[in-house]
């Protein structure tokens, strides 16, 4: 099933046209569905939510982030359809996120755990009634690498911090990490949709991920593709591909 390309895969089709090589995640020799970037045999295609967002969501990526097939950063921009993607860069800023940031329509918040900022920065609410709407900057990369583009990022000195409090573990399971505190990107998007009332995207976003992380870890462990699981049936009502069929 053909999808209008989002902001992150549009980046992964410029990078590529620049010459640069995607990463081979390990262990997976099957071909990959180039819209989900899941093992063919359980595309993810026909799951993809269609849901109204009055938020936008603008993704800093590394170079290599947007090559992995575990990254749940194009989760978030096939669900919210004010999305933007750019890879972060210290010396030369895109122009098109400057712009974006300073676009009167939209009042950015930039994601981050507020222990390492000024507190006189930090809120943990979004304006209810502001004329503007909430765009959320989230620093699409690993923590070590989030921490490093926050401190050198001189252009993002003057946003607000948005501060979250997340009451439940990272249910990621696809890499990884020391830390189950910290969320993946697209557990953190759905935090900010519900908190600045797009509460309808935010439980999309949420069933779209476990579904992700469900369809990915059984084509690793070579398991047939199972679609009569809570997470599905929280995802249908905002599906319109007519999948329920295959169910």
């Amino acid at each position: 099933m053909n999808h209008a390309p989002n902001a992150v895969a549009r980046l992964r089709d410029q990078r590529e046209d620049e010459g640069i090589k995607p990463i081979q995640a390990r262990g997976f020799r099957s071909e990959r569905c180039r819209d989900c970037r899941v093992i063919i045999s359980h595309c993810l295609c026909a799951w993809r939510p269609t849901v109204e967002t009055r938020s936008g969501v603008c993704l800093i990526m590394t170079g290599k982030e947007v090559f992995k097939p575990s990254n749940t950063g194009w989760l978030i921009a096939d669900v919210v359809r004010d999305n933007h993607a750019f890879i972060w860069s210290r010396t030369e800023p895109d122009a098109q996120m400057l712009a974006l940031l300073s676009d009167p329509q939209w009042q950015p918040y930039l994601v981050f755990p507020g222990e390492y900022v000024e507190p006189s920065r930090v809120t943990n609410a979004v304006a209810a009634d502001s004329s503007k709407r909430p765009l959320f900057i989230l620093l699409d990369a690993t923590w070590t690498e989030a921490r490093k583009i926050f401190r050198k990022s001189p252009h993002f000195d003057s946003l607000p911090i948005l501060s979250l409090l997340p009451d439940k573990l990272s249910r990621y399971r696809l890499r990884r990490s020391t830390r189950s505190e910290h969320l993946c990107t697209a557990e953190v998007a759905a935090l900010c949709l519900d908190l600045a009332g797009d509460v309808a995207a935010a439980s999309a976003l949420d069933a779209y991920f476990d579904v992700f992380s469900q369809h990915y870890l059984d084509a690793k462990h070579q398991l047939d593709m199972n679609v009569s699981t809570p997470a599905h049936a929280e995802l249908m009502p905002f599906v319109h591909s007519g999948y329920a069929a295959l169910g």
